[in-house]
């Protein structure tokens, strides 16, 4: 008598050849670990907050003697979501440097040993360093009602959401210079060199409007710029804004003459976010 038996199925298998589950695992597990790093930080958790709120108090209330209010919108209200954006990339991009000292103590070379693909190391990487952006961006939205700025629930929701994609933006991009850097005193020195640029060029700290041709071209291709937007339209749409402070303190990106809708931002948050991301997962990908 023969006895015909019926094999297992096959599991989920990856380009690496590990199981799905393996690789979502190994994300959790590279994920919670940037978060328990980061906790135990305290000086890390503190001095993500001393630049923006000095650029928020000192920066607005300085600019706003300046500039002048407009229909009681000031300068501290537009520069609000500016701030926190500030915040959110500040940690973001920082978070990155993680994987050098991991590769400098030796740790990051156990980690590419492991039977596990180099994808999931990086995912997990990016969204541990997007995670924490996003928790500590989203604290700086206490600071709101000390300077007369309108949140709302869904409001909060909706600006979580673009924290979200903004942190991941930067994580992506921080993972990708991080992986070219051997020494803690190159990422030092190179991060702020890129990060500042981008800051100044996103439009966090000025309306971007009636600016000279070169720096309209500046903006136009830092990706930061459709990141920003997003989050101040949608503090923007909460105050009330008269006529002439929204003349004056605009929010929309214009490219070839055409104003883009949030979701073509937003899309284009996600395509820089999801190249970064590529690169940084190829540049792991070539050995040590």
């Amino acid at each position: 008598m023969t006895v015909t038996t019926t094999p297992p199925a096959a599991p989920a298998w990856t380009e690496e050849g590990w199981p799905l589950r393996e690789e979502l695992r190994t994300v959790g597990m590279v994920w919670l670990r940037e978060l328990i790093r980061f906790t135990r930080n305290r000086a890390r958790i503190l001095s993500g907050f001393v630049q923006p709120v000095l650029f928020l108090f000192v920066l607005g209330y300085g600019m706003t003697s300046l500039v002048g209010s407009t229909g009681g919108f000031d300068f501290k209200k537009f520069v609000f979501p500016g701030i926190v954006s500030m915040t959110v990339v500040t940690t973001a991009i920082f978070s990155a440097i993680s994987i050098v000292w991991d590769r400098e103590f030796g740790f990051l070379r156990e980690m590419l040993v492991a039977p596990v693909s180099r994808t999931a190391l990086v995912v997990g990487k990016a969204l541990g360093g997007a995670s924490v952006a996003t928790v500590q961006g989203t604290i700086m939205l206490a600071l709101a009602p000390l300077i007369g700025v309108r949140l709302t629930a869904p409001l909060v929701g909706q600006v979580i959401g673009v924290e979200l994609l903004m942190a991941l933006l930067m994580t992506c991009f921080g993972v990708f210079v991080a992986s070219r850097i051997q020494r803690m005193e190159g990422f030092s020195a190179a991060m702020p060199l890129l990060l500042f640029p981008m800051l100044f060029l996103s439009g966090a700290l000025f309306p971007l409007k009636a600016l000279p041709t070169w720096l309209t071209v500046l903006t136009r291709i830092n990706p930061l710029t459709y990141a920003v937007d997003p989050l101040r339209h949608l503090v923007f749409a909460a105050q009330h804004m008269p006529p002439a402070a929204q003349a004056r303190f605009p929010t929309g990106v214009t490219l070839f003459g055409y104003q883009l809708p949030l979701a073509a931002e937003l899309g284009i948050v996600c395509a820089c976010a999801a190249l970064f991301l590529t690169l940084a997962v190829g540049r792991f990908g070539i050995p040590e």
